[in-house]
């Protein structure tokens, strides 16, 4: 990962509340991908609660809670689509494997 993605990342994680967040998606989809592994699925597609469970965990507004999420999509730690009304979050395996490599 290049030098520029790598700042986007830091400076996505800079702020406490998107580190918190990021911190409940990823622990989230590493808990739902034992369960797919245990189950002899394959790969999770996602979290689908992540917005609504990240609003019962932050002290922070619903519009506030999107910003955080925008922020984290374009510093690409995590990946959202729509299913209908439903978003699917993940956390961009690649992103997080850059980070280590780099903290290594």
């Amino acid at each position: 990962m290049k030098a520029t993605n790598l700042a986007k990342v830091f400076k996505a994680l800079s702020n406490e509340h998107r580190l918190e967040l990021f911190q409940l998606i990823y622990s989230q989809c590493q808990l739902e991908e034992s369960r797919a592994q245990k189950a002899g699925k394959g790969c999770c597609e996602g979290i689908e609660k992540a917005f609504t469970k990240a609003c019962g965990c932050l002290d922070l507004s619903r519009s506030t809670i999107s910003h955080h999420f925008k922020e984290l999509q374009n510093a690409g730690l995590i990946t959202c689509t729509r299913q209908g009304q439903t978003f699917m979050c993940q956390v961009n395996k690649e992103s997080v494997e850059a980070v280590r490599s780099f903290l290594n």
